[in-house]
């Protein structure tokens, strides 16, 4: 049974998540101690973390943040703020997925199932080391290491990298990479994708390639 941590400070959303959850076979955790929220959730270790902004203590944003450095635990964020700001900011420190209050339950099982399968499916089956020109690709802990310089990749940049690797020197459709990440493109923002491929293009910049995904206008990327 899949262990979904809630960290949420309003106690009937608490309360109504808890029953949902339960009621569809998954295994809830409400985190209790905001002050120590990152210490709780690595000591817990769940399968996924549904994150609302707005907690005290630290804000969700920053918790993922801080969170990322050291764990891929899979992050759903959730806030009462419509904000693409919010969103790209989200995205960008590593989330997941992302839905607004008041949200359709259905819609939130729908999209906490796609994270967990694209995960399971993507880190489980794979643990050997890709290579890419000077660099090794872990799949499994998610690190990219060129000598001793090693940097890591967030979930999304994990799935995206491997996907253009294993096509590599052909054009990947942003669709193809939509249904990759998440599964149905119709609960995807294109926009996440952008802030996803522009992050791992730092990234292998940092570790001496850069400009080596490229843009094919109205058609979609290629790792060269």
């Amino acid at each position: 049974m899949d262990k979904i941590m809630i960290i949420e400070d309003d106690e009937a959303i608490c309360t109504e998540l808890n029953k949902l959850l339960e009621n569809n076979n998954y295994e809830p955790i409400i985190l209790t101690d905001f002050k120590n929220a990152l210490e709780e959730i690595l000591q817990i270790v769940p399968d996924l973390i549904l994150l609302d902004i707005n907690i005290p203590f630290l804000n969700g944003e920053l918790l993922l943040q801080n969170l990322r450095k050291t764990s891929n635990i899979p992050v759903i964020m959730v806030t009462s703020n419509n904000s693409k700001t919010d969103e790209a900011l989200s995205i960008s420190y590593g989330a997941d997925d992302y839905i607004t209050k008041p949200y359709n339950p259905n819609i939130l099982l729908l999209r906490i199932g796609a994270v967990l399968k694209r995960t399971k499916s993507n880190y489980n089956t794979n643990l050997n080391d890709l290579t890419y020109k000077e660099l090794k690709f872990n799949i499994a802990r998610g690190t990219i290491k060129k000598d001793d310089f090693e940097i890591t990749l967030t979930k999304n940049e994990i799935i995206i990298f491997t996907y253009l690797l294993n096509h590599q020197n052909k054009i990947v459709t942003r669709d193809e990479l939509m249904t990759t990440l998440w599964d149905n493109a119709e609960y995807v923002n294109e926009n996440a994708l952008t802030v996803n491929i522009s992050r791992l293009r730092n990234k292998l910049k940092e570790v001496g390639y850069e400009d080596v995904i490229n843009t094919r206008k109205g058609l979609g990327y290629i790792l060269s």
